[in-house]
């Protein structure tokens, strides 16, 4: 059985690990016009940080936590300007500029990376890739992985953490499902990435590719089916008004990154790279006890709000995990290293 996000913590603080490949920086404040540069005043080096949750979320939070840190441990000769709900511009506008030696960070994942040029790391994003969090930090702290964000710097990225967790994913239907064969045919909406949307077509779903925003009237008027998600995310677009069963999957143990332009992070020293990495895992594990606490209170609501909730067992997962291996031999479509699959389990110890 998954592991609750309590006992993902203490793994990841026991670990010590789970940063990225690379150091971090960042800048901070909210709501203000973004700056060009990286040293608007004096000394200070200011980092603009961009990304599509609200404030309120938990990341939303850490990232305040993050801001802070940062500010405290040079001594207000580096800051973090935050600018939420995409306000800064979308993922890909940011990454255009990173790349181009702006001073910005971003949050990402594997699918992305995928996309933007080390597609070996769209498979942490496959269903039920891994059985634990125990298996995430793991393939995290692997010489595999290493060698990916070394391939992704060597790109214009530099991951600076890696120990941020997202949520697990959940499916959320507006008919009851507990067995693959209970999907089949039913209409999952997904984000628009190959990565998840072969997903579930491999699981026995009709992957439909759909703007999170268009999701509610379409379960309402049954365009769609299914759509799946943390339960933090389910609940805040209103879900659970129009889809009232919940089967806890697990199905991809999200992970989540923040990445800076390699460029850029070349022109910090030494100290500067280190006190934005070693915050950016600070921030991480402030942000992994939030989510833990949001995970309890989002099920509950759920649970008030009249959606039925069911738990897997360890054989139910085992099936879910069986229907999903058919992702896995689907390499060539994505461009993965042969052997892929085998090579990720091996580092991971299995």
């Amino acid at each position: 059985m998954k592991k609750s996000l309590a006992m993902l913590l203490t793994a990841t603080m026991s670990l010590g690990i789970l940063a990225g490949c690379g150091s971090t920086t960042d800048s901070s404040t909210s709501g203000s016009t973004p700056s060009s540069g990286s040293t608007p005043s004096g000394d200070v080096v200011t980092i603009q940080v961009g990304f599509e949750n609200t404030t309120d979320e938990p990341i939303g939070q850490a990232v305040e936590k993050w801001a802070e840190l940062v500010e405290e441990q040079s001594g207000g000769t580096m800051k973090l300007e935050l600018f939420a709900n995409s306000a800064l511009g979308s993922k890909s506008e940011l990454i255009d500029q990173m790349v181009m030696g702006e001073n910005i960070i971003t949050i990402a994942d594997g699918a992305f990376y995928a996309e933007y040029g080390v597609p070996d790391m769209g498979i942490l994003y496959g269903p039920f890739f891994f059985e634990t969090w125990d298996d995430v930090w793991a393939l995290l702290d692997s010489d595999w992985y290493a060698e990916k964000c070394q391939e992704l710097a060597d790109k214009g990225l530099t991951i600076l953490a890696s120990n941020w967790i997202y949520g697990e994913r959940e499916l959320m239907t507006t008919t009851k499902v507990v067995t693959p064969a209970d999907l089949k045919g039913l209409k999952i909406r997904l984000a628009s990435s190959e990565i998840y949307v072969q997903g579930f077509n491999a699981l026995g779903a009709t992957a439909v590719p759909m703007a999170l925003g268009d999701v509610y009237t379409s379960l309402q008027n049954g365009t769609l089916n299914g759509v799946e998600n943390p339960l933090s995310t389910l609940y805040g677009q209103s879900f659970q008004e129009v889809a009232k069963y919940i089967l806890m999957t697990g199905h991809i143990k999200n992970f989540t990154t923040w990445c800076i332009g390699t460029n850029y992070l070349n022109t910090l020293t030494e100290e500067q790279q280190e006190i934005l990495k070693s915050t950016a895992e600070e921030a991480g594990l402030y942000n992994n006890e939030l989510q833990s606490a949001a995970d309890e209170e989002y099920r509950q609501l759920m649970v008030d709000a009249g959606v039925e909730i069911t738990d897997l067992t360890e054989e139910q997962v085992a099936e879910w995990r069986e229907a999903g291996q058919s992702f896995y031999e689907m390499g060539s479509t994505f461009g993965w290293s042969d052997g892929l699959y085998e090579t990720t389990q091996a580092a991971m110890g299995k």
